[in-house]
């Protein structure tokens, strides 16, 4: 989605937030029928981190909010909208956003959650985009945040050692004439795919009830097999469709930041697209799978590393549940 004769956004600040409990493989060991050898070769997972009891998705947000606001020379009041991918909500309704709102103390602002799955952030992104292209907006405030441990069934280990806390954060602005910026943004969905990751109860078709919670069915459920190829894939399309978009080839980018799901996927779509290990983002080693936060988490994290250089090209891709998917191309 090019959004020619309009504003350029541009990534302006970013902040990340990891709870401080980590839950290690060895610590797997000792609850599900596991060990650590298995889950590195088949995730490349060695920790996760787990939110502290009293805290919900929007404590962790309001932290990585605090920092991308600063680093981006901004206070709240500058905010003109908050957006949140999550599918980990402290409530149904209100929204994870507007209790961010308030934490941070921003003025009367458009505040909504964003529910894509692993796709959150970077649908938030393109969202985001569009509003500031407009002129609607020139200080947008993103997040990605997640509590996928209060979700996750420590009988299945198949999925219980994947997912973990955290969330990332970035404010976009109004890119400067010939400066860095958002390039390109693409997203889609396919809703046949929507049961092969799915939270099955608590919603209004299986709502909370005793019969829900005896079944099971208010934890995370997931047919591995079947994602992790059309995760990669996917991943394999959208990278190679954003450089055709934009008249680029693979030798131009500098930096894919993916979404992280699982090592061996990111490895095999590095594979498929003829590209080193060394210019794709790897931290799944030490958060596991955060949904939504992955990408903003690995955005800071990179910056802060001195992975991302001003005029670098960067990717940034992802799948999830929904079937979601998609990516943006930016210049840094």
């Amino acid at each position: 989605m090019k959004l020619n004769g309009l504003r350029g956004a541009r990534i302006a600040g970013t902040g990340r937030y990891l709870p401080e409990r980590r839950l290690t493989n060895r610590d797997l060991e000792q609850i599900v029928d596991t060990n650590d050898e298995w889950i590195r070769q088949r995730t490349g997972i060695i920790e996760r981190r787990i939110a502290a009891p009293d805290q919900a998705t929007s404590d962790l947000a309001y932290e990585a909010a605090k920092l991308a606001i600063a680093d981006a020379g901004l206070q709240p009041a500058d905010i003109d909208q908050i957006i949140v991918a999550t599918v980990s909500p402290d409530t149904v309704f209100p929204s994870t956003a507007c209790r961010l709102q308030h934490k941070l103390g921003c003025r009367e602002i458009p505040a909504f959650d964003l529910a894509a799955a692993c796709s959150g952030f970077i649908y938030a992104l393109a969202v985001a985009r569009t509003g500031i292209a407009s002129g609607s907006f020139d200080n947008v405030l993103i997040v990605g945040a997640e509590c996928l441990s209060r979700f996750v069934d420590y009988e299945d280990r198949g999925t219980c050692i994947l997912f973990g806390d955290g969330a990332g954060a970035a404010v976009l602005s109004v890119a400067r004439d010939n400066g860095p910026g958002i390039i390109d943004t693409h997203f889609a969905a396919d809703g046949s795919g929507a049961d092969l990751m799915i939270l099955p109860g608590g919603g209004s078709r299986i709502p909370a009830t005793h019969e829900m919670v005896d079944r099971r069915l208010q934890y995370i459920r997931m047919e591995g097999r079947v994602v992790y190829k059309q995760a990669i894939s996917k991943i394999v399309m959208l990278v190679n469709e954003s450089l055709e978009r934009c008249n680029l080839t693979r030798d131009d980018i500098d930096l894919i930041i993916p979404h992280q799901m699982n090592a061996r996927i990111i490895q095999s779509a590095a594979k498929h697209l003829n590209l080193p290990m060394e210019k794709i983002f790897v931290n799944i080693d030490r958060y596991g799978n955060t949904s939504a936060a992955t990408i903003p988490i690995a955005i800071d994290e990179a910056k802060s590393g001195g992975m991302l250089k001003q005029g670098d090209l960067v990717c940034l891709v992802t799948f999830g549940g929904g079937m979601t998917w998609a990516s943006a191309l930016l210049r840094w």
